[in-house]
């Protein structure tokens, strides 16, 4: 890798080392092509480095900083290696490694199924959108296959106006390709026969898990939390445990805005999100832990050495 001071996106030199056999692999081939024996002018690190960049930061191709190779050839490689499948290559690859970590086979026999409706900027183009009339959102559906610990295996994004049908079986031939070996797959009931016999053909055995009609307000469907979480399953194991820590989370981050807006109406034209987070989670878990105000007492150790230097729309002010 050149020398340029590190951005939060580079991958460390473990992930490097990692990955790095593949795209190395995929350059000797072309470079074994070319009639005039040129070498490469750039470091492959260096050009995976301004890729991971761009899509952390979200800016245009023409934008990224002049310490990373030219945009045009940072674009060049990116095409060629989504083309080539180079990235799909290197997401089988690390998606075993993840799993043998995790005291698994490399490949997965089971998988999860679901997809989520979202909104597009108003300039998307309306061949590129649809309606889903059931969500009743404009813009376009994205469907996700994982394993059971969460690990994406297929993705696939559509207009909204598809079906989860015909986003579940484009999602099942994109993993029964790469991943023979799967034969199990959870879906929920916006799901239907289609799926499940297309599953059949494959090889799959599809199941719907239903929610307990006699069940009122939230609940843990089977298999489900693996892809709402993203692979972030949380501690508890039994229903009740989980459903209170999803309660907790929600709780947590409204205190959270709540306490960022409240200090920040404190100096009028502050913007709440210019609040520190740190100050904001001190604040809501004061009002989660604190007594009522009736028997509160003020505390009697002094302030942090910091808190002089806190902006004054974010100090922490004792009730009244």
């Amino acid at each position: 890798m050149s020398e340029r001071k590190p951005y939060p996106s580079d991958l460390s030199d473990a992930r490097w080392a990692l990955i790095e056999p593949t795209p190395a692999a995929w350059r000797k081939a072309r470079l074994d092509r070319r009639p005039t024996g040129q070498t490469a002018k750039v470091e492959l690190r260096d050009v995976f480095s301004a890729i991971l960049y761009i899509n952390r930061t979200g800016i245009p191709w023409k934008y990224p900083p002049h310490d990373f190779p030219n945009h045009a050839t940072v674009y060049a490689y990116y095409a060629a290696w989504r083309d080539e499948g180079i990235f799909a290559r290197l997401n089988d690859d690390l998606t075993g490694l993840a799993r043998v970590k995790e005291g698994r086979k490399p490949e997965p026999t089971a998988s999860v199924i679901d997809t989520q409706s979202v909104k597009t900027s108003t300039n998307v183009p309306v061949t590129r959108q649809g309606t889903d009339a059931a969500k009743k959102i404009v813009g376009r559906k994205r469907g996700i296959l994982t394993d059971t610990i969460g690990l994406t295996l297929a993705v696939t994004v559509t207009a909204a106006g598809l079906s989860e049908n015909a986003l579940g079986i484009r999602l099942l031939d994109q993993a029964k390709e790469t991943y023979p070996t799967i034969a199990k797959s959870w879906v929920d009931t916006g799901f239907k026969n289609a799926v499940v016999e297309h599953g059949a053909r494959l090889g799959i055995d599809v199941e719907v898990v239903n929610r307990n009609p006699k069940t009122r307000g939230f609940q843990v469907v089977k298999r489900r939390w693996h892809t709402i979480m993203d692979g972030r399953v949380l501690r508890s194991g039994d229903r009740v445990g989980i459903e209170q820590e999803m309660w907790s989370l929600l709780a947590l981050y409204q205190l959270l805005r709540t306490a960022m807006v409240d200090a920040a109406e404190s100096r009028p034209g502050t913007d709440p999100d210019r609040c520190g987070f740190t100050i904001a989670l001190q604040t809501a878990r004061d009002q989660v832990i604190r007594p009522p105000a009736s028997s509160w007492t003020p505390p009697t150790q002094s302030a942090p050495s910091d808190a002089a230097s806190w902006p004054h729309s974010c100090r922490p002010v004792a009730p009244a």
